[in-house]
């Protein structure tokens, strides 16, 4: 009886101890995947007949952060504002006899048109180059796809360094390597600038978290940037009524012409 009574003791204490299906072992937690949460600063840009550009300041946070990759600095932001996209035209100018023209030409089919971008250090030490481009995060890595017969890659390469050469030139294309920083463990700010030649439309911000070299999660806002006052009229006109437009341009200047001729007519 008490070879009995311990046998039925033993069964029952090593059923309790052996979790089910269903039970998490002790010293085992969930996997809780990290979020990402942004706002920004405003949702629409006013051009005005003053516009000098402006600064758009991104707000984020990150959700179930790992205490541990936090303390050891492994999270990286990067933040980019990409403009509308359209198609883009890149010419080459040579000198034939003696005259400088254009004698080739590469279309990019819809790339952003504008494009800042804000980081915590350097993009290619956050990520691996054919990471970076399978996501096109960067101006480096914008996917920027030729439309039509593609002679070769030199010209291709070429081409490609042109369009990034002449858009960081007049300042549509813009990157700041230190423009996100974190003001507390898990809350960050980034700044991001827009030129004076910024173009209306739909903007979207993005917002892209890296773990330990890896994408993680990303998230994406949309910026409206609206012509107002005098601007937005001239724009509707030339659009909506070119003819008018056309007409009210020629009687401008013929009354101008006329004005200067007489304010500096010699008697």
């Amino acid at each position: 009886m008490l070879t009995r009574l311990c046998y039925l003791l033993a069964t029952a204490f090593l059923t309790t101890a052996t979790p089910t299906a269903g039970q998490v072992p002790l010293g085992e937690a969930s996997a809780v995947e990290e979020g990402l949460e942004i706002g920004t600063s405003t949702s629409e840009i006013a051009i005005t007949s003053d516009f000098r550009g402006a600064d758009l300041t991104v707000f984020g946070a990150l959700t179930n952060a790992d205490e541990l990759f936090l303390a050891i600095g492994q999270y990286d932001v990067i933040v980019t504002l990409e403009g509308p996209r359209d198609y883009a035209t890149v010419r080459k100018k040579e000198r034939v006899l003696g005259i400088w023209m254009n004698t080739a030409s590469m279309t990019f089919e819809q790339v952003p048109v504008s494009y800042s971008l804000a980081s915590t250090r350097e993009i290619d030490a956050i990520d691996e180059a054919p990471s970076l481009n399978s996501i096109g995060v960067g101006i480096n890595h914008l996917a920027l796809t030729p439309t039509g017969f593609l002679g070769n890659a030199v010209n291709l390469s070429e081409f490609r360094e042109a369009y990034r050469r002449l858009k960081l030139a007049n300042g549509l294309y813009q990157r700041d390597t230190s423009g996100v920083r974190f003001v507390s463990s898990s809350l960050f700010r980034a700044s991001l600038r827009l030129p004076a030649n910024i173009p209306d439309g739909i903007h979207t911000v993005h917002a892209y978290l890296f773990k330990g070299g890896e994408l993680i999660v990303q998230q994406e806002l949309p910026l409206r940037v609206v012509k107002t006052g005098l601007e937005q009229a001239i724009t509707d006109a030339a659009h909506n009524r070119p003819i008018l437009y056309g007409l009210a341009c020629v009687l401008i200047a013929v009354i101008t012409g006329w004005g200067a001729s007489l304010i500096f007519r010699k008697d």
